[in-house]
């Protein structure tokens, strides 16, 4: 019994090692995510990043299981969509689907641009939540001519999308320092960056607007969380008030009884 316990507490002791190990190194890979602000309750951001989703993202990427007049949640009416977030031939009720045909889209990048409805969810890691992930990726765009489409990202190294934003956010350049690892010289990223050409938008602007595509893309892969997490807080005070009755209602039923 004693062997067999002993044997289950080592493979449990080398499956946590291995685990950690893997995180560590997967950690040592790439940067470390910003944690991104949470902006989901606020109304004008999600406005905002609604109308940057539709300008910038649209054109490539799909969000097949979300409907336009599903806005109206976030205080958009149907007639400030139709003025300015469908496209000609689409319609309040449809779904956000590209413009762009997914095997020209596929020559071009080498792959199908991805759909966006649940990409907040999905991209959740061990460096933080899908949000921190988008947050990272969006900020850490650099100019990079040995890429085909003459861009490269520090999340995701050799990616295949060009900088969608790189209008408002300009050309920028990480700066890197050498640094002496395991005997050998690295160049390590020093979170510094060097703004080549400027965009239309400052670099507190342009945190600022991504904050709120993000916190966009968030609501958007739960248009109820805001609601759930509000229920939810009421359904456990009321489970905590239901607590005090019935332990003072069993308190009175048992007292007469030795």
């Amino acid at each position: 019994m004693k062997k067999s316990i002993s044997g289950w507490l080592a493979v449990l002791g080398l499956a946590l090692g291995l685990t950690f190990s893997a995180a560590a190194s997967a950690e040592s890979e790439g940067i470390a995510w910003d944690k991104a602000p949470n902006k989901t309750t606020d109304l004008a951001s999600l406005q905002n990043g609604a109308k940057l989703f539709v300008n910038y993202c649209l054109n490539c990427h799909s969000a097949a299981f979300m409907r336009y007049n599903r806005l109206q949640d976030i205080g958009i009416t149907e007639q400030q969509i139709k003025d300015n977030l469908l496209f000609t031939t689409d319609k309040v009720g449809e779904t956000m689907k590209a413009n762009i045909d997914a095997r020209q889209a596929k020559e071009w990048f080498g792959t199908t641009p991805p759909d966006l409805t649940l990409v907040a969810r999905s991209r959740a890691g061990h460096g933080g939540t899908g949000a921190d992930y988008l947050y990272t990726y969006l900020r850490t765009y650099y100019r990079d001519g040995t890429k085909a489409t003459g861009w490269n990202n520090l999340v995701f190294p050799s990616v295949a999308m060009p900088n969608p934003l790189w209008e408002l956010q300009g050309e920028r350049r990480p700066v890197y320092a050498k640094v002496e690892q395991h005997g050998h010289e690295a160049e390590v990223f020093t979170g510094k960056w060097e703004q080549v050409t400027p965009g239309t938008l400052t670099p507190v602007q342009y945190d600022a607007a991504v904050g709120d595509l993000v916190g966009y893309l968030q609501w958007m892969a739960e248009p109820a969380q805001n609601t759930r997490i509000r229920i939810g807080v009421w359904v456990l005070l009321f489970l905590a008030m239901s607590v005090v009755f019935v332990w003072r209602l069993n308190a009175s039923y048992w007292k007469d009884v030795k």
